[in-house]
């Protein structure tokens, strides 16, 4: 195996890992809040990682840059976490209720306030 292939197999194993950490996620945590969280914070690092490894095997590999696969890590990057954010918003507006542990709702007093004015 060469340094690249390593470098690559590296960035995918990780970005697998990280895949594989949302999905346990969200199968696993309590609420619909956790697991927007699990998935919008894990996947995008998991898919982040895999499309750096996949540009590095093709400028590194191949000779070749692939300004597309940048694209599509800044797109990833900027659209998932902004995502999960809007559907965990929307979630409390719609009244989804939190885990019965849950010790903190920093958005109460946001609504309240905004009810007030």
């Amino acid at each position: 195996m060469t340094a690249v292939e390593i470098l690559v197999s590296i960035f995918v194993i990780i970005g697998a890992l990280f895949n594989l950490l949302a999905a346990i996620g969200i199968v696993r945590l309590q609420d619909v809040y956790s697991r927007i969280h699990a998935a919008s914070k894990s996947a995008t690092l998991g898919v982040m990682s895999v499309m750096l490894g996949t540009f590095l095997y093709f400028l590194l590999g191949q000779g070749e840059y692939v300004g597309k696969i940048l694209l599509t890590i800044l797109f990833v990057f900027i659209t998932a976490p902004a995502a999960g954010l809007m559907m965990g918003r929307s979630a409390y507006n719609v009244g989804v209720p939190l885990w019965k542990n849950s010790v903190q709702d920093d958005l109460k007093e946001v609504k309240r306030s905004e009810k007030k004015h």
